[in-house]
């Protein structure tokens, strides 16, 4: 007998709860500032570190447009405020992430880290709605936007208090990465976006590649680094985001 999908993904978060409960806490590690790329151009430290989020300015309102403009002709509920919700999250992470690049600290980490918990959560939400039902994107859509801002916010007091802990940011960051797959293999062929989204992983991939990588990268390309490339890599997957969204059109 086959186990259901929403069996899997609550035996898959119960382990990975319990994998990173029995682990010690995970604190910033400094080093996570020191970026490859310092260069000062125009008066702007981390030039290329911080102008390389400008893609998501773009990507952003583009999807809000969208979001905007379709809203009534979604159902109503979280089907209409995922879109805006996807798309603000990227919109807002262009100057957080800017803001924390121009000023790498722990301090300014927190407003790159909160939007982009927007951007996981509702990704999820949507994947949820789309696999199991309205009412279990409703309910993923209203229990994790919260957990996903209380778990940077954990973090970040937790460093304020001198004992900071990534252990849930990183269950938030992650877990939808195993969800995909177990929709995937669970329901082939149920939604028309698969290639969107197994893009928009593959470009995630890249970007974190690209994000460990940083110091080679640089040296051996010279003009921009590991972490310049993530963004931009990253902004490629989030315009497969926004071309998902355009054809989203969930069952009233």
């Amino acid at each position: 007998m086959s186990l259901s999908p929403l069996v899997i993904l609550s035996s898959l978060l119960l382990l990975a709860t319990l994998g990173l409960g029995i682990a010690d806490p995970i604190p910033q590690n400094p080093a996570y500032h020191d970026y490859a790329d310092q260069r000062v151009i125009l008066g702007i430290p981390y030039f290329w570190n911080v102008m390389s989020n400008l893609p998501m300015l773009f990507i952003g309102l583009y999807g809000l447009w969208q979001a905007s403009r379709h809203y009534n002709r979604r159902p109503a509920g979280v089907a209409r405020w995922i879109p805006l919700v996807l798309s603000g999250g990227v919109f807002i992470t262009c100057f957080g992430s800017a803001y924390y690049h121009w000023a790498p600290s722990n301090d300014t980490l927190l407003w790159d880290r909160l939007p982009m918990t927007l951007m996981f959560m509702s990704l999820l939400s949507l994947l949820m709605y789309d696999y199991l039902g309205p009412r279990a994107g409703t309910l993923s859509f209203w229990l994790t936007l919260p957990l996903g801002i209380a778990s940077v916010l954990y973090w970040h007091l937790g460093e304020a208090a001198g004992h900071g802990d990534l252990r849930p940011y990183a269950l938030v960051q992650f877990f939808p990465m195993l969800a995909v797959p177990v929709f995937l293999l669970s329901y082939p062929g149920k939604v028309p976006y698969v290639r969107y989204i197994l893009y928009l992983l593959g470009w995630y991939v890249v970007a974190k590649l690209c994000e460990h990588y940083d110091k080679p990268i640089y040296e051996t390309l010279g003009f921009w680094s590991g972490h310049t490339l993530k963004h931009l890599f990253g902004a490629v997957g989030l315009v497969y985001a926004m071309k998902l969204l355009d054809g989203w059109w969930p069952e009233r």
